[in-house]
């Protein structure tokens, strides 16, 4: 039975991404470069 509420929430969460309901809130801080998992530095 856990399965099929799992199974169901996720089937909303996809359904939910699908029509738009769902929004990414992370800003450009997040999808910095990396050099090995190093923060890539911009040289000036």
């Amino acid at each position: 039975m856990e399965f099929f509420v799992l199974l169901a929430f996720v089937g909303l969460l996809a359904l939910a991404s699908v029509i738009g309901v769902t929004s990414d809130t992370r800003d450009s801080a997040d999808w910095k470069p990396t050099d090995e998992g190093r923060r890539w530095q911009a040289s000036a």
